[in-house]
């Protein structure tokens, strides 16, 4: 794991904020006994009510570390990300679709970006609901929105739950990734579940540390995706129940239109391939991806990559219809990412080159286009989509059969 020396390290107003979470976990690990499954723990170091990475106040998306921020996502690098969404979203809006639902909306780009991209097409949805928790997220989204389209801000509504029931179009953008795994190692030919226990400090006053402890599990416990991996071999990898029982409640919510959501992740066959040894568990601290998920809690984001054949399975069990699936390249350049930036200057090279660069690494395998994928869920549409016709950003390219 590397070492926090390597690391940025935090002001002392977030050193004890997150001293005060590792208390708080390390309570929590006391209360179970000694031991508590790394669900758990990746719970309460995201979400833990004022103290969480992202119920907290640290400043998450960003460009560099010199703003205080952790990573960038697409709606952060380039406008035309959400534009090109708009794209796509705006065929779906005439279907008598005016209502939309954002999770994980961040700082409240992508929900702005959206919007003008939507008036631009002519089909601005009538409500535009952000499922926001933090209070400290919906101040940002809120000042992004009243900087960016204030003419708009008027018809966007914070949701503290899920309604019981929804007309319209969900997006997602990187927030399957971010609900908490259950991790499993097969050591010595066995499977155990792998969790977290406390490290006993010797010095006074140190703050609560943590270690990886696995415990054996019975065979008829292991997940079935486990048992399937072929092979004795030593591994680690995670599995997804809360991103799944998630897209559950998204299906059991949406009684006509479609969900998009778009992360980073795999179909199960190469999420759970023999040769993936280490899983996908990563954190990010101030622009630097690292492993160690003890380091800072509280302070740094704590991400898996998406079993998208998980997600697809339970949309199903909910009587959705897996419309497409897609790299996000092919994705956007069906949806028209490249004939967007082409209305742009080329001669106009202060204008154009950022934006050029910026959608290179949206598009480009070595950054962002080929690791990120689409994937569409669709109840009652009209047009034929929820049988055999595509989407317009699947009509290439769709990766269904994979799922």
């Amino acid at each position: 794991m590397q070492k926090a020396a390597s690391l940025p390290l935090p002001p002392a107003d977030a050193q004890a904020a997150s001293d005060t979470l590792a208390a708080r976990i390390g309570e929590s690990i006391d209360a179970a006994g000694g031991w508590t499954g790394f669900d758990r723990y990746m719970a309460l170091a995201l979400y833990a009510p004022g103290l969480g990475y992202y119920s907290g106040g640290s400043a998450k998306f960003g460009r560099d570390a010199r703003d205080g921020s952790d990573f960038i996502t697409a709606p952060e690098l380039s406008p035309f990300f959400a534009r090109t969404l708009a794209r796509q979203f705006a065929p779906l809006v005439a279907q008598d679709l005016p209502r939309m639902m954002e999770f994980g909306a961040g700082t409240g780009r992508l929900a702005a970006d959206l919007l003008l991209g939507l008036e631009q097409e002519g089909q601005l949805p009538k409500e535009y609901a952000i499922v926001e928790l933090s209070g400290e997220l919906r101040a940002r989204q809120q000042e992004t929105l009243a900087q960016r389209a204030p003419h708009l801000a008027a018809r966007v509504r914070w949701l503290d739950a899920l309604p019981d029931s929804f007309e319209g179009i969900i997006v997602g953008n990187e927030v399957l990734d971010a609900m908490p795994v259950q991790l499993y190692a097969r050591s010595g030919g066995r499977w155990h579940e792998r969790g977290v226990a406390r490290t006993e400090s010797t010095e006074a006053g140190a703050a609560a540390a943590f270690r990886f402890e696995d415990r054996v599990i019975a065979a008829a416990d292991v997940p079935a995706m486990l048992r399937d991996i072929p092979g004795d071999h030593d591994i680690v990898t995670e599995t997804h129940a809360e991103a799944e029982g998630f897209t559950r409640a998204v299906g059991a919510m949406l009684s006509r239109g479609a969900a998009f959501f778009i992360d980073y992740g795999f179909p199960a066959a190469e999420y759970y391939h023999p040769q993936r040894t280490g899983g996908t568990l990563m954190c990010h601290y101030r622009h630097h991806a690292h492993p160690d998920p003890f380091l800072y809690p509280g302070l740094q984001d704590i991400t898996a990559h998406v079993n998208f054949s998980g997600i697809a399975a339970a949309a199903v069990e909910t009587g959705l219809t897996v419309s497409g699936f897609a790299a996000q390249a092919r994705f956007l350049m069906n949806a028209g990412i490249t004939e967007l930036l082409m209305a742009l200057d080329p001669s106009d090279a202060r204008a154009f080159l950022p934006q050029a660069n910026a959608v290179q690494k949206l598009l480009s395998e070595a950054e962002m286009g080929e690791l990120f994928k689409v994937i569409a869920l669709t109840r009652g549409l009209d047009d034929g989509t929820d049988q055999s016709e595509p989407l317009a950003g699947f009509a290439r390219g769709d990766r269904c059969h994979t799922l």
